[in-house]
C-alpha cells in the first residue's frame, strides 16, 4: 500500500480517469475534455490541469498513442514529471540543521514537528525543539508534551514573548549541547501577514548571525483535507517566507491527492513529507514516482 495511504484515498479519482479513458469509443478531443473535468474536480488547479492535458495532446499525436492503457500511463508520466523536484524533495541530511516550521492553526504543525523529530532521532541525530509560536495559547505546552514523549528538550519563553528571542536562546543551547537538528515551531497568523513577514525576517537574521554554518529549511505544513484552501495558504505563505518545502498532512482519509500536483507545479515548491496517519512513523518521505503511480496506476493496495 503506497505510503501507507488507504486504498479509498485514490479510488475515486482513479476510477473516474479509467471510466473516461476506457469507456469512450475513441481517443479524441472529447476524451481529453472529460479528463480535464475529472482533474479539476480532484483538486488539481486549472493552470496545472491545462498543462497536463496540453502535454497529453502533444504526446498522443507525436507518439501515436491509440491504446487506452498507454493514455493512462502517459498521464501518469506527465504528472510525475510535474511534481518531481529531484533532490529538493529530500530534507537536508547535513548537520547542524535548523528547521523553521510554519502553518496556520489546526493543520497538524505540532504533530508534524514531533514526527520529523522522531525520524531524525531514528537516524541517530540529536534533536532540540524551540517553542517560538509564542502567540498561540498553549502552543508551548503542546510542544513540551511532545518533547517529553520524545526525550527531547524544549526551549520556551512565556506566552507573548518575542519569537526571535526564543530562536536566539535555542541556537545558543543547540550549539552548547552539540545538537544536530533544531526544530522551531513558529507562528502562522495569515490574517496579519505584514507582522508575520517581519517576524520571520527577524528570525532569519538571528539564525544568519548566530549560527551561519547551520543548514536551514523552512517547511510549510498544510492540511490536505482543506483542498483549495491549502493551495491558497501555499500561495500566501510563499509570498512572505523563504519556503524550501511542504509537509502535507491528513492524507489518510478522504482528501484528494490532486492538491499535491497543484502545489508542486504552480508554486514550484517540493513536497517533502506526507502525513498518512496518527502514528509517529506515519510521516513518509514524498516520492514523486510512487505517488503518481498510486494516483493513476492502481498501485495502492
Amino acid at each position: 500500500m503506497a505510503f501507507g495511504i488507504k486504498k479509498s484515498f485514490f479510488g475515486r479519482m482513479q476510477e473516474k480517469i479509467e471510466d473516461v479513458i476506457f469507456m469512450r469509443p475513441a481517443i479524441d478531443e472529447d476524451m481529453i475534455d472529460e479528463l480535464e473535468e475529472v482533474l479539476i474536480t480532484s483538486d488539481i488547479g486549472m493552470e496545472t490541469t491545462i498543462k497536463i492535458t496540453e502535454q497529453l495532446r502533444t504526446d498522443i499525436k507525436h507518439k501515436r498513442i491509440s491504446n487506452p492503457d498507454d493514455v493512462k500511463r502517459q498521464i501518469q508520466q506527465i504528472v510525475e514529471q510535474l511534481i518531481d523536484k529531484g533532490e529538493a524533495q529530500k530534507l537536508s541530511e547535513e548537520v547542524p540543521l535548523i528547521l523553521l516550521m510554519i502553518g496556520v492553526n489546526g493543520v497538524g504543525k505540532t504533530t508534524s514537528i514531533a514526527k520529523i523529530a522522531h525520524r531524525c532521532q531514528k537516524q541517530g541525530k540529536t534533536v532540540l525543539l524551540a517553542a517560538a509560536d509564542t502567540f498561540r495559547a498553549a502552543a508551548a505546552e503542546q510542544l513540551q508534551v511532545w518533547g517529553q514523549r520524545l526525550g527531547a528538550a524544549v526551549i520556551r519563553h512565556q506566552e507573548g514573548a518575542d519569537p526571535s528571542a526564543v530562536i536566539y536562546d535555542a541556537i545558543q543551547a543547540a550549539k552548547a549541547r552539540n545538537i544536530d537538528v533544531l526544530i522551531c515551531d513558529t507562528a502562522g497568523r495569515l490574517h496579519n501577514k505584514k507582522n508575520l513577514m517581519t517576524e520571520l525576517e527577524k528570525m532569519y537574521k538571528v539564525i544568519e548571525r548566530e549560527w551561519p554554518e547551520a543548514q536551514r529549511e523552512t517547511l510549510l505544513v498544510l492540511d490536505a483535507a482543506t483542498g483549495k484552501n491549502a493551495v491558497s495558504q501555499a500561495k500566501e505563505f510563499g509570498e512572505i517566507a523563504r519556503l524550501t518545502g511542504i509537509v502535507l498532512t491528513k492524507l489518510d482519509g478522504t482528501a484528494k491527492g490532486g492538491i499535491v500536483i497543484t502545489i508542486a507545479d504552480e508554486f514550484d515548491i517540493p513536497v517533502k513529507f506526507i502525513g498518512v496517519g496518527e502514528g509517529m512513523d506515519d510521516l513518509k518521505e514524498f516520492d514523486a514516482g510512487e505517488f503518481a503511480g498510486s494516483l493513476f496506476d492502481g498501485k495502492n493496495g
